[in-house]
């Protein structure tokens, strides 16, 4: 199965691309095809009309993604605007400085719960498609610890781990995220919808 990737973000594409391997070819979102405007009010929305948009303006099958921190002391903020949470021309750093600012004065787990969900969709220059979605919970770290990963990796400690952020478990080996990450839970499952739509008893796309 050969996709075009929607994303244009290198950090993102070599994560999808780590996940994917073996399973899905990638291939990058032509130059000249510019970012589709992210519009829509869920994150399942957003990645559809990323990938809809590529579909149409390649003829190719493509795959693309949103993904989304929400955190429960900022009423689920930012949401479908964590990428340009600081500003549209914002940084991963402006991006995570203006969360603990926002967060100054929460102490405790219970009070930075958070949350980290990822929405995929497949879709053909047919319309046909496939969603699918993974995530994560866990909480927002004091300050940030670790330079692996990219966004919100450094401050955004998962549940299911042992205390260390995203980016220390990046630091350690990418696939120690992999194993617990949001991203990879919905491309996964995304995977394994492709298997079942392509398998030699499916019908055919």
């Amino acid at each position: 199965m050969s996709f075009v990737l929607a994303s244009a973000n290198p950090d993102k594409a070599r994560e999808i691309a780590e996940i994917l391997a073996g399973r899905v070819e990638l291939t990058p979102r032509p130059s000249e095809v510019p970012d589709v405007e992210e519009t829509g009010e869920t994150l399942v929305d957003n990645a559809r009309l990323k990938a809809h948009a590529l579909a149409a303006a390649t003829g190719l099958p493509a795959i693309a993604d949103d993904t989304g921190l929400e955190v429960a002391a900022l009423d689920g903020a930012p949401g479908v605007y964590s990428a340009r949470y600081a500003g549209e021309s914002a940084t991963y750093a402006d991006n995570v400085a203006k969360l603990l600012e926002e967060l100054q004065g929460k102490a405790g787990a219970q009070a930075r719960r958070a949350r980290f969900a990822t929405a995929a969709v497949a879709a053909w220059p047919d319309g046909t498609e496939l969603v699918a979605e993974g995530a994560v919970s866990g909480w927002i770290a004091a300050r940030a610890a670790g330079s692996g990963g990219f966004g919100y990796d450094p401050v955004f400690v998962p549940a299911e781990g042992d205390g260390r952020t995203f980016a220390q478990l990046v630091d350690e080996d990418p696939a120690a995220k992999h194993r617990l990450s949001h991203r990879a839970r919905a491309f996964e499952a995304l995977a394994d919808a492709l298997d079942r739509k392509t398998g030699p008893s499916a019908a055919a796309v």
